[in-house]
């Protein structure tokens, strides 16, 4: 998925998403996404990464994917900085952290 400024959310797997979200929102929202089981949050990184393992990780992902087009919209990168691979490139997504998980 993408916004006119750039890719906002991809798969990696069946159950594991990566999703961009702006440093002001991740930092908004910190506390929130730490508490969530099935959210990775990589120091640095603008992508957190959901596995999705219930129905109610999906309703969560949903609402994020809401929450990462309004920040493209209302709190973009006052930097504008190049955007860094995702976490699973970066080998902190949850793929990366489970091999053999399947």
């Amino acid at each position: 998925m993408c916004s006119t400024r750039g890719e906002i959310a991809h798969f990696h797997s069946e159950r594991d998403v990566d999703l961009r979200l702006t440093d002001r929102a991740i930092r908004r929202f910190a506390k929130d996404l730490r508490g969530s089981g099935p959210i990775r949050i990589v120091p640095g990184s603008q992508w957190v990464t959901l596995r999705l393992d219930a129905a109610s990780d999906v309703d969560l992902l949903l609402t994020l994917v809401s929450v990462a087009l309004q920040a493209e919209l209302t709190w973009p990168d006052p930097a504008d900085r190049p955007l860094i691979g995702c976490n699973d490139q970066r080998g902190a997504g949850f793929v990366s952290a489970d091999h053999g998980a399947f």
